[in-house]
């Protein structure tokens, strides 16, 4: 697992806490989990999905009555990520702030991570 002690691997403001809290209400879910995978236009694009067994290889995080699950490949490229829920006029949504993102389309959705993150050495 790739984690500093005493540390969280990722971060949930207030909002987003609640409206994963509402989620997991809602249907019953364990919580919700966050990972990556190949595809979009720069290379990455996050993943989420309703959690009804927890993965004992996952990094949980809870806050508030919500909980995150990061999937063991994402982890190294998720430390450091809040999560946060925003509310506009048009759309609403889950909102990323990743450190170890190197690029982002204009989608907001496809990213792209420094090529050091997952190498050994």
């Amino acid at each position: 697992m790739f984690s500093i002690p005493g540390k969280q691997a990722v971060a949930m403001t207030d909002t987003a806490a609640k409206q994963i809290a509402k989620l997991m209400q809602k249907d019953g879910h364990q919580g919700l989990r966050i990972g990556v995978k190949k595809g979009g236009c720069a290379g990455m694009e996050y993943t989420m999905e309703y959690v009804d067994e927890v993965d004992p290889l996952d990094e949980i995080v809870e806050q508030d009555g919500a909980r995150v699950m990061i999937a063991p490949m994402a982890q190294m490229f998720l430390f450091g990520t809040e999560i946060d829920y925003e509310v506009s006029l048009l759309e609403s949504g889950f909102r990323f702030r990743n450190p170890n993102v190197s690029e982002a389309c204009g989608c907001g959705e496809s990213i792209k991570f420094d090529e050091s993150i997952g190498q050994d050495g």
